[in-house]
């Protein structure tokens, strides 16, 4: 029988559990598939506080890790395949254990959409980025382009017109999808230009591991043309970890799970922190600031729940 199990090892999950280990609840996390989640595809962190220089994605989450493990929490690798929140205590299965919990703490990210290529994975954090926030600074004074058509695209081009030398919007119809006031306040910016009906076929280079530029082809005509740029900015959406709790936990029409009260959904004695329920934010800091939300918020919830619950699982 467990206190607290938390299901994913990003900034969110690792913060949940530092907070519930030094509340002497003794956590459970099981890291995912993805441990440590999206900052194991980043390069320089410089956002997060406390490093004035920056620090390497994967340093920091095996910072994390480790000062999570030192409070007392034991962390496991493996992937959560069910969930059984139905009656208390809650049920967790994993390949090769089920696990008994009075209370759960939801950690598992959401995953950027990318193109497919196999150069976005090869260059993620190399010149390919999926966050203008995070990475935007990089690009002071080069030239970089935008993937997407849609709102978050917008937001991403204009914002990195900060930067950039110039922003190139690449979208594969004619008309974004964007809402008409972001699309205004794109096509005002001088920094930014578009290239319509336009597929990415490639990005280069893999063999000089840095981003020098795309290769690009016109849907209509078919007219292939390479774009020189420094950066390439995937905004074609985030797709939230959520499909272990469809039809349980109550989520947004884009399956975000839905929070209220802090980081409570909509089943007792479970919280859900990080970009699993944050489609606005998406940062590193405030996934670990929901973290320690949700640690506290499992704290009280069991305070206050009757001990009998789950001692009959517990001796069965």
């Amino acid at each position: 029988m467990r206190n607290v199990l938390i299901i994913g090892s990003g900034p969110a999950g690792l913060t949940a559990a530092l907070y519930a280990a030094r509340a002497n609840l003794n956590p459970l996390l099981i890291e995912g598939l993805e441990a440590g989640g999206q900052l194991m595809l980043t390069t320089l962190v410089e956002n997060f506080p406390g490093h004035r220089d920056g620090i390497m994605g994967p340093a920091l989450m095996a910072e994390m890790r480790a000062q999570a493990e030192h409070f007392g929490t034991e962390i496991i690798q493996g992937n959560v395949q069910a969930v059984d929140l139905s009656s208390h205590p809650f049920t967790v299965t994993t390949s090769a254990e089920t696990y008994l919990t009075r209370s759960l703490i939801i950690a598992t990210g959401a995953s950027a959409k990318l193109l497919g290529l196999p150069a976005e994975r090869a260059l993620i954090g190399h010149g390919v980025s999926t966050c203008a926030t995070c990475d935007g600074f990089f690009f002071r004074g080069k030239p970089i382009a935008v993937v997407g058509g849609g709102d978050s695209a917008m937001e991403e081009a204009i914002f990195l017109t900060k930067f950039a030398s110039h922003v190139t919007v690449i979208h594969r119809r004619e008309t974004l999808r964007a809402s008409k006031i972001m699309q205004d306040k794109a096509f005002a910016n001088p920094k930014i230009s578009f290239e319509w009906n336009t597929e990415v076929d490639d990005i280069l280079n893999t063999e000089k591991g840095v981003v020098t530029g795309m290769k690009l082809r016109n849907s209509r005509t078919g007219e292939a043309k390479t774009l020189d740029v420094d950066g390439v900015f995937i905004a074609i959406g985030h797709t939230p970890n959520t499909s272990l709790f469809k039809g349980v936990l109550d989520m947004d029409q884009t399956g975000y799970l839905c929070t209220h009260d802090g980081t409570r959904t909509s089943v007792p004695g479970v919280f859900a922190a990080g970009d699993v329920q944050d489609h606005i934010y998406r940062q590193a800091i405030t996934a670990a600031g929901t973290g320690c939300m949700a640690a506290i918020d499992a704290e009280k919830y069991l305070e206050g729940l009757p001990q009998h619950i789950g001692e009959a699982a517990t001796t069965a």
